[in-house]
């Protein structure tokens, strides 16, 4: 009798070793993540202009976007370019008109978990910022914008914004970053004046710090979108803040003494070091071509916290249809250094990135610019959804 018992019992314990082991195999396996960036160009010229247009399901434009949105379907994603309301209406209805709709086809896409992010975009400064003389209009505010939040940028994801740990710097004073790129006149004399100076913020829209709960722990999306370094003069003010604003993050990743002077907006001081990140927005900075100020983006790009082969090496997001738009208008000549296999915008310069920490798995990676042949070409063909084009990146950690 207990030679049966002992043999009935021997395959139960050994299915339940099974199970046990299956189980924690399971368990053991890493999440991949897909992340985007997208400078969707959803901006309008008058402030409420963006929530009427996505009031009603059909803006073309918006339909093209959450489209591509639904084909590459990211787990997480910035849009940038996104007017702000502080309401957040404009993105609740980009989601429930469009993103929650099917478009062509194509399987909705729901985000459970979302923010908008105000803008120092058309914030007024009460000061002569581009000495005309004045005190009013778009050049005048803290970042160039007709309307408080014009050309902000909101984030969706599919896993919890921890929105007690956000770190935002959208009243960081340039003057308090040291070595700051300060433009001057041709006989050196300053652009700005002292007082303007003292209220100057560095940031032409925000920089966040987002801690986003993925599988893994805790990844912090550090976004941002600096001024484009053009639109100015020889002092080239633009170039210059586009650095700095760039440079901010370089010492925020470096953590240290080297970030120990940055503020953010709750008064708290210093930056990260080893943890997870992505680096990710429209930076407006090629690596090589364009008009940078000295190159500016390298400052992340050759960074030794950032991930190289992301940055540099066999995971820089690209695209077929941008070699194709690259041979089919070349670009002007003494401009062409870069691959233009990592093109992001139509006319023809890398400036969109998704940059992760070394610590961090890149599985695969690209740009949504389907070539002329593809089926889903009409989406991008003259502009229809944005200027820029969709970057995405899968990884683990």
């Amino acid at each position: 009798m207990n030679i049966r018992i002992v043999f009935i019992f021997i395959p139960l314990f050994f299915s339940i070793g099974c199970f046990l082991q299956n189980k924690d195999s399971s368990s053991n396996e890493k999440s991949t993540i897909r992340v985007a960036s997208y400078n969707v160009s959803l901006f309008r010229n008058e402030e409420g202009g963006l929530i009427k247009d996505l009031s009603s399901v059909d803006n073309q434009q918006a339909r093209n976007i959450a489209e591509i949105i639904q084909t590459v379907r990211p787990d997480i994603i910035t849009l940038m370019e996104f007017d702000y309301d502080s309401a957040q209406e404009g993105l609740t209805l980009f989601q429930e008109n469009y993103l929650s709709i099917s478009q062509h086809g194509k399987e909705p896409v729901v985000y459970k978990y979302s923010m908008v992010f105000p803008s120092n975009t058309g914030v007024t400064s009460g000061l002569d910022f581009n000495n005309d003389g004045k005190v009013e209009g778009p050049n005048d505010a803290y970042g160039f914008g007709r309307f408080p939040g014009q050309y902000a940028f909101a984030l969706l994801s599919n896993y919890p914004i921890n929105k007690e740990k956000i770190r935002t710097f959208q009243r960081f004073l340039w003057k308090d970053m040291p070595g700051a790129l300060w433009p001057a006149y041709a006989d050196s004399t300053d652009y700005y004046t002292d007082e303007e100076k003292e209220q100057f913020r560095l940031s032409s829209k925000n920089h966040a710090d987002v801690p986003i709960a993925i599988p893994g722990g805790p990844i912090h999306l550090l976004i941002s979108h600096p001024t484009p370094p053009v639109f100015d003069g020889p002092e080239d003010k633009n170039g210059r803040r586009n650095h700095d604003e760039i440079g901010l993050w370089a010492d925020y990743i470096s953590g240290g003494d080297n970030a120990r002077y940055l503020y953010d907006d709750k008064h708290n001081f210093g930056g990260i070091k080893g943890e997870y990140f992505m680096i990710m927005g429209d930076l407006n900075a090629d690596p090589v071509d364009g008009d940078s100020y000295n190159h500016a983006i390298q400052q992340l790009l050759k960074h030794p916290a950032v991930h190289q082969e992301a940055s540099l090496g066999m995971f820089v997001p690209a695209s077929k249809g941008s070699e194709e738009k690259a041979k089919a208008k070349p670009r002007k000549e003494g401009d062409n250094a870069g691959n233009p296999l990592h093109d992001t915008s139509v006319w023809g310069l890398r400036i969109d990135y998704l940059l992760p920490s070394k610590n961090i798995e890149v599985i695969e990676s690209g740009v949504f610019w389907p070539s002329s042949d593809d089926p889903e070409y009409y989406l991008i063909k003259e502009n229809a959804a944005s200027d820029h084009m969709l970057i995405w990146m899968d990884f683990q950690l």
